[in-house]
């Protein structure tokens, strides 16, 4: 076989390998992310859609809602179900709203983000996590 044949037919083997490595890999990852839930389908009322949208645009680069995995910041999900939080702190509206308002260790404050009304609903759609 000339040397130009086989090294065509080389480059083409280590191609097909390099795309099924990468398919193998994509099944296995890929095949875990399930679509966004809407707000209807999660059965919120309308102050907890509002909390929503404030979560996505404020909280959702660093903490997962429907997930046990955080992201920079720890998971939400079945935040209100724990009677403390990490810190040890009582987990109510009182104390998590206090560190969304003003932060904590790495968490940045968003006192200057959010208003009193945009708060209190997403306190209400953090409930239903």
């Amino acid at each position: 076989m000339p040397a130009h044949f086989r090294s065509n037919f080389l480059y083409a083997r280590s191609s097909a390998l390099a795309l099924l490595c990468a398919l193998a890999l994509l099944a296995i990852t890929g095949c875990n992310a399930e679509p966004r839930k809407t707000d209807a389908e999660l059965g919120l009322n309308p102050t907890q859609a509002i909390g929503r949208h404030v979560f996505d645009a404020n909280c959702a680069r660093c903490h997962e809602p429907y997930s046990s995995h955080g992201l920079h910041g720890p998971s939400l999900h079945s935040l209100y179900k724990k009677q403390y939080l990490p810190s040890g702190q009582p987990a109510n509206d009182d104390r998590i709203g206090e560190v969304i308002m003003r932060g904590r260790a790495k968490m940045p404050a968003f006192s200057g983000t959010i208003s009193d009304s945009q708060l209190d609903a997403l306190l209400a759609y953090l409930k239903t996590l």
